[in-house]
């Protein structure tokens, strides 16, 4: 990933503004959900899109037929089927 040089201070209610030109990198729209992932042993905060809530992990499909899996995991009938294949080679 590059970086893009750009320095924020965190605000006293520990906010951190991100740039417009990282929101429209990216197509973070004003009051989008981001979810924030902490990686301790390289020392980082991760910023990612909250998915749709149906989207499947494997091939990107919302449906009412995707399937919730324990650990937050939605995989459609193809993505289900890709992932299934994958470990099986593996």
């Amino acid at each position: 990933m590059k970086s893009k040089g750009i320095i924020r201070r965190v605000d006293e209610l520990g906010r951190v503004a991100l740039p417009i030109e990282i929101r429209r990198i990216f197509n973070v729209k004003e009051k989008a959900p981001v979810k924030i992932h902490i990686n301790e042993n390289e020392d980082r905060i991760i910023l990612k899109k909250n998915r749709h809530l149906l989207e499947c992990m494997i091939t990107g499909e919302i449906s009412l037929q995707n399937r919730l899996y324990s650990g937050g995991i939605v995989l459609s009938t193809r993505g289900a089927e890709i992932l299934f294949h994958a470990l099986k080679n593996n």
